[in-house]
């Protein structure tokens, strides 16, 4: 039916996450943060009142999910803080010793991570809190610990229920790579914790090479194969990992059935990097392989009962290409709850929905595919002024399709549709979340690059105006990306007819403050052929910033002097760099940027030369080489503790201490604790403040050049 049914009996104060329905849909089960643990809850849907499950913590601090659901819908499988452990150990207020590192003379790039381990005690800690004890507990609440304990950072039970595939990390750890390089061993076990196979061991991956697309050597990327009752696949690199060699072969993927004593059979050999899988049948089953050097995306048919069949070529297309983009396969669940490809009937046609990118926005479709022919029929595509989005196929034979629907005035819902037919039935209504921030203004617009490259962003405008109200204050948020063509870079990403969601964090925030926003103005970095895309970064850049302003100025939304440029991370190493390079701008907000590039010597975003192979770039794009250039004021925020790979507090304390010395308008912000994105309240309002002050003192209606 279509009655809603809030769920009942949890206790306030808690956060819930991680929700899961058990494989025959009567159960949902969701974990419960509260101040000092996190609780197992179940509620039934027929009832809708939730109980807690488990007197056990669970430990989330590793594991992808803390817990899941067996196949038999009556039992959960779940990492749980053993009991008995000792409280952590305490630190020491005087070292033990000095903290040593040494290298042996294998190379070992990394790029520079951040929130790696950095002392004993760091790994005393990382004991302490990874260790977990697998638990086993029914819906009557009964539960039985199987298994040692361990760094158990992947728990996936088989689909027949009679198996777990468990990943638990171990020493030694790095001071140099994240965990998620730590050795880590493979094995299945049955559902009383004993060892059935240990699949592999694999080593610390400190050796991994620089260029994308580089993997750790040895089996990767384990998982059930979704369509049989017990049988796992892996990757194997045949490169030796290194995307920098030439290889006929990247990848072979294998399977190994239960009871996991025979030997693995080789399922697929791919000339790129493995990219996923997804399972139908004996008969059927779909391989992509992907290269980031060529944005290449290759899909394979294989048949999977049939290990002496060719695969057959089903996708071959560029993911920059979007408006050629045929779309990913529906999925539905199978009696075990695992998902599996959608067919007909004859099991030759997929079900293909796609964002529907096009010169005029996205408009998402669904295509039935034969596999046999090779051809796509067009089902259904959403039309203006709607964002019309294929969410499930509940019937593919009826062709009855759930659908979440949208304005820029509506927020998301969800209806059930039947295809070729007009009328609907709404499923949810759910309110507009900000109703004082309807009326807004939305347009997508096109303009070109000197070089005659196709550019696009979208405008917004405060409620209740229009364009021909302007000149307004503008705030243009931007982040750049790279590009293999410039046919590619100039399509349409974003559709018009989306509804407006506004974040604490989002630009679009100061809407209400009377700014005009331009959003996500594509700023391409262009690369065509043996070019690198950042050989030409700041040429390319201001050219893109100059063609955006010029297009604001002369529809009359704006005025060169009323205009600044934010961005985040990535884009704020884009608005120190138009500050320093170009005099487009009137001020520029950068939060959580990385300004000296030399600081990231082993590459950076989709740079893949390191600092030693390319030193002229590395220092052309670093903004705090050219600090003594920036002549228009600047504020840097940055979180206290942030994690991101590359973007240290110490690149805006530096930034901001080379401006300073240079007599340069600037302001450092550094928020406490705070990660790469902020979270506190306090963190968030804080930086909305200081953002708001900003723009007023120098585009707003306080620069004294208002209209």
């Amino acid at each position: 039916g279509d009655e809603e049914k809030p769920i009942t009996s949890i206790p306030a104060g808690g956060r819930i996450g991680n929700i899961g329905f058990s494989p025959d849909g009567k159960h949902l089960a969701f974990t419960l943060t509260r101040e000092d643990r996190i609780e197992l809850w179940v509620a039934p849907v027929e009832t809708a009142k939730a109980r807690r499950l488990l007197e056990a913590r669970l430990n989330a601090a590793v594991t992808r999910r803390p817990c899941s659901w067996v196949s038999d819908s009556r039992t959960l499988v779940c990492t749980i803080v053993p009991s008995g452990q000792e409280r952590p150990p305490a630190p020491r207020r005087t070292p033990a010793g000095p903290i040593l590192q040494e290298s042996t003379g294998r190379r070992a790039p990394a790029r520079t991570y951040q929130d790696l381990l950095k002392s004993p005690f760091d790994e005393q800690l990382f004991d302490y809190y990874g260790t977990s004890q697998i638990i086993r507990v029914g819906l009557d609440g009964e539960a039985q610990i199987i298994g040692r304990r361990g760094i158990h950072s992947e728990i996936s039970p088989s689909p027949d229920g009679k198996y777990l595939l468990v990943e638990t990390i171990h020493r030694p750890y790095s001071y140099l790579v994240p965990r998620g390089r730590f050795p880590y061993r493979v094995e299945v076990w049955d559902l009383k914790g004993n060892v059935v196979k240990q699949i592999a061991d694999l080593p610390l991956a400190e050796n991994v090479p620089v260029p994308r697309g580089s993997v750790p050597t040895g089996p990767r990327n384990f998982g059930w194969r979704a369509d049989v009752a017990a049988e796992l696949y892996w990757t194997e690199a045949q490169d030796g990992g290194d995307a920098g060699r030439k290889a006929e072969v990247r990848d072979k993927v294998f399977t190994l059935a239960a009871p996991f004593d025979g030997e693995p059979r080789s399922l697929a050999a791919l000339g790129l990097r493995f990219a996923g899988i997804r399972w139908a049948s004996g008969d059927l089953a779909l391989v992509s392989e992907f290269w980031w050097q060529t944005r290449r995306r290759r899909t394979w048919r294989v048949r999977p009962g049939s290990p002496e069949a060719d695969p057959e070529p089903v996708f071959d297309y560029s993911t920059e290409d979007r408006y050629n983009n045929p779309g990913t396969p529906l999925m539905r669940p199978n009696p075990w709850g695992k998902s599996v490809l959608l067919t007909d009937e004859d099991g030759d046609a997929l079900f293909l929905r796609s964002q529907g990118a096009s010169p005029e926005g996205n408009r998402p479709f669904l295509d039935k595919y034969s596999l046999a022919r090779k051809e796509s029929v067009r089902l259904w595509r959403s039309e203006a002024p709607l964002y019309e989005w294929p969410f499930v196929m509940i019937d593919a034979k009826e062709g009855l399709l759930v659908t979440s629907r949208e304005s820029v005035d509506e927020p998301p819902n969800y209806f059930l549709r039947k295809l070729g037919q007009d009328e609907m039935t709404q499923l949810t209504r759910i309110p507009h979340p900000t109703p004082k921030l309807k009326g807004l203004h939305k347009e997508l617009i096109r303009y070109k690059r000197a070089d005659g490259v196709e550019l696009s962003g979208m405008l917004y405008l405060p409620p209740g105006k229009k364009p021909e109200d302007g000149p307004f204050p503008v705030l243009m948020w931007a982040y750049p990306r790279e590009y293999k063509s410039a046919a590619s870079a100039g399509q349409v990403r974003r559709s018009p007819y989306r509804f407006t969601r506004i974040s604490p964090t989002s630009s679009l925030i100061y809407l209400a403050a009377g700014y005009a926003i331009f959003n996500d103005p594509i700023m391409p970095i262009i690369g065509e052929g043996e070019k690198e895309p950042n050989d030409s970064y700041v040429e390319q850049l201001v050219s893109s910033a100059e063609a955006a302003v010029d297009e604001l100025v002369e529809r009359g939304i704006a005025d060169r002097k009323r205009i600044a440029i934010a961005g985040h991370s990535y884009g704020a190493f884009m608005v120190a760099n138009l500050l320093a390079h170009s005099d487009v701008f009137a001020t520029g907000v950068a939060r959580s940027g990385a300004y000296n590039r030399t600081l990231t010597p082993f590459g950076f975003q989709a740079e893949q030369r390191t600092f030693w192979e390319a030193p002229e770039i590395y220092f052309r794009m670093s903004p705090f080489m050219h600090a003594d250039r920036v002549n228009e004021p600047i504020l840097l925020i940055h979180g206290g503790a942030d994690n991101n790979s590359g973007t240290f507090p110490i690149q805006s304390e530096r930034f901001y201490h080379a401006l300073k010395g240079h007599g340069a308008k600037a302001r450092l912000v550094m928020l406490p604790h705070e990660s790469h994105g902020y979270r506190a309240r306090e963190s968030v309002l804080h930086m909305l403040w200081e953002t708001t002050h900003w723009l007023e003192t120098y585009v707003g209606q306080r620069k004294g050049n208002s209209r």
